[in-house]
């Protein structure tokens, strides 16, 4: 046999083992060391008086509170993975998604409220935080609630714009994928493009909020969002292929059909052989309007 020929068919057929419980740890942890530097106290950075007017902008509510988008961001990826899980009957890719996006949630938790203690930059409503009453004394000494100030001080990065982005171009990438945006199948159909895009959309309107209200600056936002995207690709690449791939639909955790040693094709083909790829398909997907 073939040694090159035997190492292609284990490829095809099989897929990587998933440890579910040391995956769930791991999210568990990411999401404690979130919730620790969450509570910590940011380091004081000193502000000179002639710097202060970037701090005065008025306090106003969010104009999307943290009750609202994580809510609106889980439910929609739910409804997604749902809608895509009833038409495939595709358990491994139901796990695979909540897995990628529940790793690029968590860790973007942990990257960005580790920077925005680290940081300690004011936002752009500090002054009235430090000073409700919007008199400063000499000695630039805050008088109002402690909370308010101390998260007053972890502006950079947004935390608003690096999850929205970190959810929500996950979700893009998945779209792109199923929908096949980027392969021949979806080229020229611009409501592919547009579904998959929507996202993205969404995530920059919830960046750009955080300066509307004042509660970020902008290179608060545009930073935070590279963060999410970052975070995005990466968690979506642990669990599938490249969305310009024929078989970008597939998660690697996914039971595949088994070729015959002596007709398995060199792994050189198989990986570089896109149009061929579609051989791979199963009876299903083939029939399946998502791939």
């Amino acid at each position: 046999m073939n040694k090159n020929n035997g190492h292609t068919a284990a490829v095809v057929g099989t897929s990587p083992r998933l440890n579910l419980f040391q995956e769930t740890v791991i999210r568990l942890l990411l999401f404690a060391i979130y919730i620790y530097f969450e509570i910590k106290d940011p380091f004081i950075r000193q502000i000179n008086p002639d710097e202060m007017w970037l701090y005065k902008n008025p306090r106003t509510d969010s104009y999307v509170p943290l009750t609202m988008l994580y809510p609106s961001v889980f439910g929609l990826s739910a409804i997604i993975f749902l809608i895509y899980y009833i038409r495939s009957s595709d358990f491994h890719d139901f796990k695979s998604a909540w897995l990628g996006l529940t790793l690029a949630c968590t860790l973007n938790g942990v990257v960005t409220h580790s920077i925005k203690v680290a940081v300690g930059r004011p936002r752009p409503d500090f002054y009235y935080r430090c000073f409700p009453d919007g008199v400063m004394n000499a000695d630039m000494v805050c008088s109002g609630e402690s909370r308010a100030v101390m998260d007053g001080r972890k502006s950079f990065p947004s935390g608003h714009a690096s999850f929205a982005f970190a959810a929500l171009a996950f979700i893009s990438c998945y779209l792109c994928a199923k929908l096949h945006v980027f392969t021949e199948r979806g080229r020229g159909q611009s409501w592919r493009l547009l579904t998959a895009a929507a996202p993205l959309l969404a995530a920059t309107m919830i960046a750009i909020s955080r300066t509307c209200d004042y509660h970020h600056h902008w290179q608060d936002v545009a930073v935070g969002s590279l963060i999410g995207l970052v975070e995005a690709y990466l968690c979506y690449r642990q669990y599938y292929p490249p969305i310009t791939s024929n078989l970008g639909f597939r998660p690697y955790i996914c039971e595949r059909r088994s070729q015959s040693p002596s007709r398995a094709k060199p792994e050189s083909s198989i990986v570089n052989s896109e149009p061929d790829s579609k051989a791979l398909l199963t009876p299903e997907e083939k029939d399946n309007k998502w791939t």
